[in-house]
């Protein structure tokens, strides 16, 4: 199966934009491309599945085994898989590299095409390369994009240089323009949600992108890939009642991995979307998930929606099963309070959500289970990550919590996970993977609350 990886020396070196681009392009010309993203991250994948047409799936060694990993890519993988690193290729949080860009390259046996921040730069494109070239020799590096380029003139020396020093062949120069540009804030890329005209400004980029490089290259290197590992087995069907979760999808929650949600059907559930800003009531369900996202951009918006905040506070009181990520969190508090704005949320949890200047909590967390968790039990540690400006103050003493927090901040540096009635809110994005297989274990919890009810009438 033909694939690559698109890399980079740094974070911000212009990945996402080059490759939604070439995703679009090669879309756009009639090549059907599979993306992945290498890590937790959920913007960057929005970027790529709208360029594609395709759920793009992330690659990360914090929730996954090696052998788990290679087989998750191989079951997903299809036509020209095009895989985004995170950061720089040999970046990683193991200072032995074994969870860098570079390892789950040579892990998938894929060429890596190095995006280059030509940004202040001429001759000295060149060394970095053999740097790069000669830190790892089981690295395949087969190709260079020269992104941002200044000008004609500019091109031409940064060509001179990688082609007079190196043997790697320049694929393309992308110029420096406004054309491809995604918004940031906060939290890093804004999401294609909260982009105007999105569709086209990701055509913008493949016309951008597709002129610039050679994308008859691009597929001749994806060709040159090493067999794909085995496939993962097919998830075994789930006996029982099929049960109905609603989920919170929206301009504000949006942090959803596809295959988690892939594995609510596997496991029996319907998935339910409704938009939490403008859904006036929550629909009819078993179960209730809010993913993470961005309610502090929306937060006079969610407010303003009482009827929707006020079906949502009477179902987890009532005892609707209910799993919250981040945003999900904040959501459920009583007040959301950013610069000089505070605004009345749902209620639920006693205490505010209040946004800090800096991050609370950022990268990846671990944590156990305590034995106030509603629906699992188990005593092995869980990893996860978080990413989060948001701190919730004013909890009362006693606040029961489902997680011990062992490494990252949590809602408190000590704890994660608030448990109230049947419901866990709390900071740490989880992943369903063979170790933490949560959607099944929430998704069991669902249905038999849901066959409490009807025995009890």
């Amino acid at each position: 199966m033909p694939g690559l990886m698109i890399s980079a020396a740094h974070k911000s070196s212009g990945k996402t934009v080059v490759t939604t681009g070439l995703a679009a392009a090669l879309t756009a010309r009639g090549d059907p491309v599979q993306c992945f993203k290498k890590g937790p991250d959920y913007i960057d994948p929005m970027w790529l599945g709208m360029a594609s047409g395709r759920p793009c799936y992330n690659l990360d060694f914090n929730t996954m085994g090696q052998a788990e990993l290679a087989a998750f890519h191989a079951s997903r993988a299809r036509d020209l898989t095009l895989i985004e690193a995170n950061k720089g290729l040999y970046d990683g949080v193991a200072t032995d590299g074994s969870d860098s860009n570079a390892e789950l390259a040579k892990l998938l046996d894929v060429p890596v095409v190095l995006v280059v921040d030509s940004n202040g730069t001429t001759r000295g494109v060149a060394p970095l390369l053999l740097g790069y070239q000669a830190f790892d020799r089981d690295i395949r590096i087969a190709g260079v994009i020269l992104n941002m380029v200044g000008s004609p003139r500019h091109e031409g020396k940064l060509r001179a240089a990688v082609e007079g020093y190196t043997d790697i062949p320049v694929l393309g120069a992308v110029p420096k323009t406004e054309r491809l540009i995604i918004g940031e804030r906060h939290l890093g890329l804004t999401t294609p949600a909260e982009t105007g005209e999105v569709a086209a400004m990701i055509a913008d980029f493949a016309k951008v992108v597709g002129a610039s490089v050679d994308l008859d290259r691009i597929q001749a290197i994806a060709a040159t890939t090493g067999p794909l590992a085995a496939p993962m087995p097919p998830a075994a069907p789930r006996r029982g009642d099929r049960v109905r979760i609603a989920i919170a999808r929206d301009t504000a929650f949006g942090f959803y991995y596809p295959d988690d949600l892939e594995a609510f059907a596997e496991a029996g559930a319907d998935l339910v979307a409704f938009d939490a800003l403008k859904d006036r009531h929550l629909p009819e369900a078993d179960g209730l998930f809010i993913g993470g996202g961005f309610p502090e951009t929306q937060m006079q918006a969610l407010a303003a929606n009482t009827t929707l905040l006020a079906d949502i506070r009477q179902a987890v009181q009532g005892g609707l099963p209910t799993y919250a990520e981040c945003g999900g969190l904040m959501y459920l508090c009583q007040r959301l309070i950013w610069n000089d704005a505070s605004v009345a949320m749902a209620g639920v949890i006693p205490g505010d959500a209040v946004m800090q200047a800096r991050p609370e909590g950022r990268g990846y967390a671990r944590f156990t289970r305590t034995p106030d968790h509603p629906w699992e039990r188990g005593e092995e540690p869980v990893n996860a990550h978080e990413f989060h400006y948001a701190k919730v103050v004013g909890l009362p003493e006693g606040t029961r919590f489902a997680r011990r927090v062992t490494r990252g901040a949590g809602v408190n540096g000590a704890s994660d996970g608030v448990v109230m009635h049947n419901m866990i809110a709390g900071f740490c994005h989880l992943r369903n993977t063979a170790a933490n297989p949560w959607v099944r274990e929430f998704v069991g919890f669902v249905r038999a609350h849901k066959a409490a009810r009807r025995d009890a009438g």
